[in-house]
């Protein structure tokens, strides 16, 4: 992989989840198993699903199937599961912070490392990432500071096509590049408008499905939002020079031994 000069995020699937209380209760008279775990690996079987079936139109069919089945919901009751399920999904229920994920971005934060939002939303995203207390543009919130959030419904254009990272871009203050990393849980929308776009995608798949069996391609994969900082930590005694929004360079030196550094 090359060296990173920014990393962009999704939300929906990275930063948060479709919330597993709300689910749980629409699911539970059907058989499903409501602790948080189960209901959140089943979200990443469903967008394994989804990027299976390869088209958008039956995908999302497809996602809520994978979704209810592995939530525990006997095969004799999916279809109505599944039914009951799509009666209330929507973009409002992807706002259960993904365990693990504020703290990945407050690493990268302290590193000095410029990390950005995009993803396909309905105007609604930038507000449920500041509620929860992942993130926020700029200081001033609960959340971790972050140099944008591109709300696909906002600026008028929603991945695959590659051109929602055109304001995500400009906010870092790079060209699109291998040195900008995009990470997404889907290889349908995420990966494919990444690779379009120039940038280097990275598949969130914590739970190994997309690993056992690609879809398209072979993008690197990260079973943990950790195991990103990890590649973005450097061996102690080498520096990590990332850009300032003033269009030079920040350095940041990894400690020889223990403790940490800001760039």
């Amino acid at each position: 992989m090359p060296e990173l000069d920014a990393v962009l995020f999704d939300a929906g699937g990275v930063l948060m989840v479709p919330r597993p209380d709300v689910l749980g209760e629409v699911l539970a008279p059907f058989g499903a198993r409501l602790d948080e775990a189960t209901l959140v690996r089943a979200h990443f079987a469903g967008v394994h699903a989804l990027d299976l079936a390869g088209e958008e139109t039956g995908g999302w069919a497809a996602y809520r199937s994978a979704y209810v089945t592995h939530a525990g919901v006997p095969t004799g009751r999916v279809r109505p599961a599944t039914q009951a399920m799509d009666e209330i999904f929507d973009h409002w229920l992807w706002s259960h912070p993904m365990p693990g994920a504020r703290q990945a971005l407050a690493a990268l934060h302290e590193r000095g490392v410029p990390i950005g939002v995009v993803s396909n939303a309905a105007g609604q995203v930038e507000g449920d990432l500041c509620r929860v207390g992942i993130c926020q543009v700029g200081d001033g919130g609960e959340g971790v500071p972050v140099r944008c959030v591109v709300d696909s419904s906002v600026v008028g254009v929603s991945k695959p096509d590659p051109g929602i990272f055109a304001p995500a871009l400009a906010a870092l203050g790079l060209e699109p590049s291998p040195r900008v990393a995009y990470v997404g849980d889907t290889v349908l929308y995420d990966v494919r408008a990444a690779t379009a776009a120039g940038l280097t995608p990275l598949l969130h798949d914590p739970h190994g499905f997309h690993e056992r069996r690609p879809t398209w391609g072979r993008p690197r994969t990260l079973r943990s939002l950790a195991d990103l900082v990890a590649l973005l930590t450097p061996p102690a005694g080498r520096e990590l020079r990332c850009p300032t929004t003033d269009g030079g360079a920040s350095t940041w030196h990894a400690p020889r031994s223990g403790g940490s550094a800001r760039g």
